[in-house]
């Protein structure tokens, strides 16, 4: 099945035009002019990940995200929302709407969105959402252990670099800073998945689960977001206001959490990132 046939099949009405965006992603003109966007899941239980992540980030307004329309095992058919330009106002309300999206928080760290599958994806990676008792013992088990293991398959990293990792996982009890209830991430915030529109901005893409917020932060921060600055400056402003500032130390942590995306893009694009994830791993150890 093809874009114009998903489309017309999930939602019932005739397709007009249909033009390939990036990707698996199409945007397909309706019979009376509205354009939406038509995405092939990359895998197994992709388009069901996905749906159910937006559905639960979006629940309460805090972030806008594009709404679902429509979605079968292959396809997702979703809002489209135009493009704009980066602007500063739009990266506060982003940052405040962030902070409380976050609070909203989780059943578990690792946990599914509601309705979710426990194996998702991150981009074309498969990820695993196991609910744990803590978040060091899901990061390590869930996000840090698999990805090694993948770039030691691919040889990628040695037997003493496999080693670092391990002493991260060992003590990241102590490396996570104070505990923190689960909260409610978009889980792969990196500058790609946050779109600015003309009314603000909407995540997308998401790779949702029960996770620890300062995550997102280093993802905003890991391919720097525009106007960043602005971004971080209000989530910690609304953060401190709702009575969850952020703990300190969260900045001298941003390599912890980076460990996971850089490890995934090692094990999905090459060699470059293992040696990004190696260096974030010794500075979470300094």
């Amino acid at each position: 099945m093809n874009a114009r046939e998903a489309v017309e099949a999930l939602l019932g009405g005739r397709v007009t035009g249909v033009r390939r965006g990036g990707g698996s992603i199409c945007l397909v003109t309706l019979h009376g002019g509205e354009v939406v966007v038509a995405k092939r899941g990359v895998g197994k239980g992709a388009t069901e990940a996905e749906a159910a992540g937006l559905r639960w980030l979006g629940e309460y307004g805090d972030v806008p995200v594009p709404a679902v329309l429509g979605q079968d095992d292959e396809w997702l058919v979703l809002q489209y929302v135009p493009p704009a330009s980066p602007a500063p106002a739009a990266a506060e309300a982003f940052g405040r709407g962030l902070a409380r999206l976050h609070l909203r928080g989780a059943e578990a760290f690792g946990s599914p969105p509601p309705g979710g599958p426990v194996d998702a994806w991150m981009g074309v990676a498969p990820m695993r959402n196991e609910p744990h008792p803590d978040w060091p013992a899901f990061f390590a088990q869930e996000r840090i252990e698999p990805y090694v293991r993948l770039c030691v398959d691919q040889r990628l990293l040695t037997a003493d670099e496999v080693k670092v990792f391990d002493t991260v996982c060992e003590r990241l009890p102590a490396l996570a800073g104070p505990a923190e209830p689960p909260a409610r991430v978009h889980g792969d915030a990196w500058s790609g998945n946050v779109h600015w529109s003309h009314d603000g901005v909407w995540l997308i893409d998401p790779a949702a689960h029960g996770g620890h917020r300062e995550s997102d932060l280093a993802m905003l921060l890991l391919f720097r977001t525009s106007l960043v600055d602005h971004i971080l400056g209000a989530y910690a402003e609304s953060a401190t206001d709702a009575g969850a500032p952020l703990e300190d130390g969260w900045r001298d942590r941003i390599p912890l959490h980076q460990l996971f995306p850089l490890l995934m893009h090692a094990a999905v694009f090459g060699g470059g990132y293992a040696r990004q994830a190696l260096s974030a791993a010794r500075a979470a150890l300094r």
